[in-house]
């Protein structure tokens, strides 16, 4: 099913939030929904609250994601759908990398570069998953996954024009799906050794531009304290997007001035 991104939207948007940043929320359903459940949905999110211009249904600074493309263009490559394609439907994003795929599926790093090569090439912009398990975190060897591994991956395959179509989401995979979440500590910490790998090995300017989200059992109650963090441009929503509570908590936490 779909994935929307909001409160911010594509990189340009207008956006007040506390100190100026373009926050970018994203809302991932996953597997779930009929045609009726998600209008149902879409519903209860436009009657949540009022965002001014940012409620999903298709405002200026809400676009439509896909939550996964393949590697390949089109041919003879059954069950696989194309950035080609998702771009034919007027889709704007897509979400590669997710740990759920590399998990699942055992995508590597280097697929999930790949993929976002395609995508970019095919006019998306992506958010890029990166993150931990609880094993690895424990052995101390978040810096060996995040960064020399999920965002290795990456090193010297896009140019400048690129990196600005793309955001990072951070996801401890010991906080998907699990209720818990990483302090406003710990997902600072991780997001501010991200924001120094792409200085040292994309730019500075990039490093600076470059949105950073966080996702792993973000909502309403923990929200404020997560993105007035220095290095968190916004979230990767799971559970919470498919509630009133992604409007009426996160998207509202992220639309609201200082």
């Amino acid at each position: 099913m779909q994935a929307f991104v909001g409160a911010g939207g594509p990189p340009g948007a207008p956006q007040a939030a506390f100190d100026g940043k373009k926050y970018l929320i994203g809302g991932n359903w996953k597997c779930n929904g009929t045609k009726a459940s998600t209008a149902a949905l879409v519903k209860t999110l436009n009657e949540a609250g009022p965002i001014p211009a940012r409620t999903p249904a298709c405002h200026g600074d809400i676009a439509v994601a896909a939550q996964d493309c393949s590697a390949t263009g089109d041919g003879a490559y059954t069950g696989e759908l194309s950035a080609g394609m998702l771009a034919d439907f007027g889709v704007k994003w897509v979400i590669v990398g997710h740990s759920e795929r590399r998990t699942n599926q055992k995508e590597s790093s280097a697929l999930v570069a790949t993929k976002t090569k395609a995508a970019l090439d095919a006019g998306l912009s992506v958010m890029v998953c990166v993150g931990e398990t609880l094993e690895e975190r424990e052995a101390g060897k978040i810096d060996a996954v995040v960064l020399d591994d999920h965002m290795g991956a990456l090193k010297g395959k896009f140019s400048d024009a690129e990196w600005a179509k793309i955001a990072i989401a951070y996801e401890p995979v010991w906080a998907i799906g699990t209720g818990k979440t990483a302090t406003p500590d710990q997902a600072q910490e991780v997001h501010a050794s991200i924001r120094k790998w792409l200085a040292a090995n994309v730019n500075e300017a990039v490093a600076k531009a470059t949105r950073i989200q966080y996702g792993g059992s973000m909502k309403g109650a923990n929200a404020e304290g997560l993105l007035k963090q220095p290095d968190i441009d916004g979230g990767l929503i799971g559970g919470a997007s498919l509630k009133a509570e992604f409007i009426t908590g996160i998207a509202a936490v992220a639309a609201k001035p200082e």
